[in-house]
């Protein structure tokens, strides 16, 4: 059986990448959200999965919370600390792997269910290496004064936080440069048309949905 080509979908904090990938799903294509795989393994468990064990030994128990699921203020104190480079790319590294493990196993599935694509709304798409697995690529993008409105409101975080949080991400510039398409969600350009623009080239280039 032929394997579901792999669509990533990347964008920075607060461009609405969520938003986005629910337009490719209302239109057929289904969605692997890194973000949601994520949560679920860093959600409450009997005992620490995984995924949580590796962090926990990487950056101390006080990671985790006392149901065994993340503590992520604590480890976003770490990882968005000044000079937490390091911290933030063993993070990645670690998180990464399992996230990638759980995304080929879904992405099975929906192959055995006769769809041809397969959408990876995936954050950090580039640093994680996961478009080395996708056959197409898009960016959302918008202007960073709408994505820290958005952060801020979406995560309760001041200002400060939240352009810290996009100073340590790739720019929007440079997704643009590296995906094969860009959508502009900026709260005025209609999305859903780049959406179904996106989904006929990739369907003309690569074969029926």
């Amino acid at each position: 059986m032929k394997e579901a080509a792999w669509i990533g979908l990347c964008g920075r904090s607060g461009s609405g990448k969520g938003y986005v990938s629910g337009i490719f799903a209302e239109l057929g294509i289904p969605v692997i959200d890194t973000d949601a795989v994520y949560r679920r393994m860093s959600g409450p468990a009997e005992t620490p999965g995984e995924c949580m064990a590796e962090l926990a030994r990487a950056f101390g128990e006080q990671i985790l919370n006392a149901d065994h699921s993340l503590n992520r203020r604590a480890m976003a104190d770490i990882g968005f600390a000044p000079g937490g480079d390091a911290a933030r790319e063993l993070l990645n590294r670690i998180t990464h792997s399992h996230i990638l493990r759980e995304s080929r196993r879904l992405a099975q599935a929906y192959t055995e269910e006769g769809h041809c694509f397969v959408l990876i709304d995936a954050p950090l798409l580039f640093e994680s290496s996961f478009d080395t697995l996708c056959r197409y690529t898009v960016c959302v993008t918008a202007p960073d004064s709408v994505c820290v409105k958005r952060i801020t409101a979406r995560d309760g975080i001041t200002e400060e936080e939240a352009i810290r949080r996009l100073s340590a991400q790739i720019t929007a510039e440079e997704l643009i440069r590296r995906c094969d398409y860009a959508i502009v969600n900026d709260g005025s350009a209609a999305v859903r048309p780049q959406v179904e623009a996106v989904i006929q080239a990739i369907q003309c280039d690569g074969g029926e949905q």
